[in-house]
């Protein structure tokens, strides 16, 4: 797959849900996963889909997704960035929190290999 084909793929998986689909489909064995901060005891840094596959399992059991809207895909021959904005309820505390971040991916062979999250400031 393109840089461009992979992209979409993963816009369109990720706009209806299916991000656990878009991981195991489109990451490389190998991906290297950069949160902006510490994950609680997962740090902030995934290497290997299995790390990265149980940082999307402790997000999707932590939280509830009122909504996610993902803008993008914007494309350079080896890299794609797209945006989220995202509502969201902490399952511990209740607390709702509204957040956007992009994220910037890397793509090699087809595959995602890299991907880092930067917040909005």
């Amino acid at each position: 797959m393109t840089t461009a084909e992979v992209a979409k793929t993963l816009v369109e998986l990720c706009r209806k849900g299916e991000f656990s689909k878009a991981t195991h489909q489109l990451y490389g064995s190998n991906i290297v996963s950069v949160e902006a901060s510490e994950m609680p005891g997962l740090g902030r840094v995934a290497k290997g889909i299995d790390a990265v596959q149980k940082k999307l399992d402790w997000w999707e059991n932590s939280h509830t997704v009122h909504s996610v809207k993902v803008n993008g895909p914007f494309l350079s021959p080896e890299k794609f960035v797209v945006t989220f904005e995202i509502d969201v309820s902490h399952n511990a505390s209740g607390k709702r929190d509204k957040f956007t971040e992009a994220a910037v991916y890397t793509v090699e062979g087809g595959k995602i290999v890299h991907e880092e999250f930067l917040p909005a400031a």
